[in-house]
């Protein structure tokens, strides 16, 4: 991996995420994940758990891991070696496998528990509307703050497929990023009925970075027993850009307008409107979110570069409902004992055809990118 910052002269922290690199088998990595990572992802268990316990009244933490262990039979059956990694990260960090587990199925449990969220604001534009003709991909990464502590950059190196860079919290397996074939993957919460017991939404941008086009990662995320929904919106060096809405039951593909494809955390293809359940404050700070984003792209239509998203992925303008979610935000968006504690709690760029990454700790209005590069694989 090769790093490097930009040289312009600001009052922004240039504090960063950890860097690990990772590589051999699936469970020797996830291994090496548990063991550099161990202080990190027992913080995770704890913070995780004990969310459960303050906002949602789950009494114990083994009530949460006999939920989690019920989507490993569906990671075997579609991923196996994603279950090895999860097996190999327990062993490592010293957890049990249904802690491991717990660690993956977050947003499931949630959903079971009872709470929505909104979270993240994700873009894509093509070839024809950057400034050098290549394309870019990323979001702003909405989740609750205190994951700015527990967030890691990984690039995992496996013996067979591709290399992937990511960044997740410690623990986790799959979030956000690209892979060394040229594809990149990124993700928003969406809301609708029906979650079930399946494979898990967080894994399906890890699923997408197993392939080399966008095509053949539809298929993929199509084929497999959905256990909930998720948007995810890729990209990949040979041109292709899609988004795709999923639900349990079905997806849909979203494809883009003029080289630019945004989303937030409502349903935007025809054929899933009626799926969808965010209502009120929280489905009208997703539509500002959206309408922002796709007019800061169009109106940098020909210049967007790295150096340009820094500043679209900072922008305050549409306050209280911003594309970079600063602490007390949720407060003016939902007063009183509605309001979450989500911040953008970190922002990612991505040129996947290069195989460059530029992540900034969250609100990335107070913190500067650091570029991060695929090391050379012989």
């Amino acid at each position: 991996m090769s790093e490097s910052r930009s040289e312009k002269p600001s009052n922004r922290s240039t504090k960063s995420f950890p860097f690990y690199q990772f590589q051999g088998t699936h469970r020797q990595i996830g291994q090496q994940h548990g063991e550099a990572c161990r202080e990190l992802v027992h913080k995770n268990l704890e913070m995780a758990t004990e969310r459960l316990r303050r906002k949602y009244n789950v009494s114990t933490r083994e009530e949460v891991i006999e939920a989690a262990l019920k989507y490993r039979s569906y990671v075997q059956k579609y991923a196996p070696q994603f279950d090895e990694e999860i097996q190999g990260l327990a062993e490592g960090a010293g957890i049990s496998l249904g802690e491991s587990y717990l660690l993956q199925v977050r947003a499931e449990l949630n959903k079971i528990f009872q709470t929505n969220q909104t979270e993240c604001t994700t873009f894509a534009v093509a070839s024809e509307v950057t400034a050098d003709g290549s394309p870019l991909i990323g979001q702003n990464a909405d989740l609750p703050a205190f994951y700015g502590e527990l967030s890691i950059v990984i690039e995992s190196i496996p013996d067979q497929g591709p290399a992937t860079m990511m960044l997740t919290p410690a623990g986790q397996i799959s979030f956000i990023g690209i892979n060394d074939a040229g594809v990149g993957a990124f993700g928003n919460f969406v809301t609708c009925d029906g979650w079930r017991v399946g494979f898990p939404r967080y894994f399906l941008t890890k699923l997408a970075l197993t392939c080399s086009t966008v095509a053949e990662a539809v298929n993929l995320v199509d084929i497999v027993y959905r256990s909930s929904s998720r948007n995810l919106l890729m990209l990949d060096k040979q041109g292709g850009i899609a988004d795709v809405e999923t639900i349990p039951s079905k997806i849909s593909l979203i494809e883009a307008k003029n080289g630019i494809l945004a989303h937030s955390n409502h349903f935007v293809s025809p054929q899933l409107l009626d799926e969808e359940r965010l209502t009120g404050i929280e489905l009208e700070n997703s539509r500002v979110r959206i309408a922002r984003m796709e007019e800061m792209l169009d109106a940098n239509r020909g210049k967007l570069n790295a150096e340009v998203m820094q500043d679209i992925l900072r922008d305050r303008g549409s306050f209280p409902h911003c594309l970079c979610q600063i602490e007390g935000d949720e407060g003016m968006q939902a007063p009183g004992e509605k309001a979450t504690d989500i911040i953008t709690f970190a922002s990612v760029i991505a040129e996947p055809a290069k195989g460059h990454l530029w992540i900034a700790i969250g609100p990335p209005d107070q913190y500067e990118y650091k570029k991060y590069s695929f090391s050379p694989r012989n």
